[in-house]
């Protein structure tokens, strides 16, 4: 039966045996896991990645994106993760999965072997020009 909800569990590892509707989400391996919400029992693991999935924890629910297409699962189910609601999504044809893998790849491709961005330098940051506590002193005993 396929669900409508899910729950989520920050781990550092994944158990044993991974339980219907909670999504797992282990930051140290950027990864989620989950079994397939559709109730085949397929375990479907998602790496996190700049190109690949993304998520959003907003400090009560967690989202992926972009949705999740186990074409690769007899289910074919294909859904997107939205702050603990199953948003169920078109299934796609043989040849739109091909075209989806080749656009992935070819933009994997093009991130990967692209020249590397020169990394932010730290800038210096001068101290304020305000007078010490000491020339303040005398200004002020001057003053008097």
């Amino acid at each position: 039966m396929s669900r409508a909800t899910y729950a989520h569990k920050f781990v550092k590892a994944f158990p044993d045996n991974l339980e219907e509707g909670i999504l797992y989400v282990s930051m140290e391996f950027g990864t989620a896991a989950h079994r397939c919400f559709c109730g085949c029992g397929s375990e479907v693991y998602t790496r996190f990645s700049p190109r690949d999935w993304s998520m959003k924890f907003n400090g009560e629910s967690v989202s992926v994106s972009p949705s999740i297409g186990n074409w690769s699962f007899p289910c074919q189910s294909h859904y997107i993760l939205d702050g603990g609601r199953v948003r169920w999504a078109d299934k796609w044809s043989r040849e739109r999965v091909e075209l989806g893998r080749r656009v992935d790849r070819d933009r994997k491709e093009r991130h990967y072997n692209s020249a590397p961005q020169a990394p932010l330098s730290p800038q210096t940051i001068e101290p304020a020009s305000r007078p010490g506590i000491i020339a303040r002193l005398v200004r002020w005993l001057a003053a008097k």
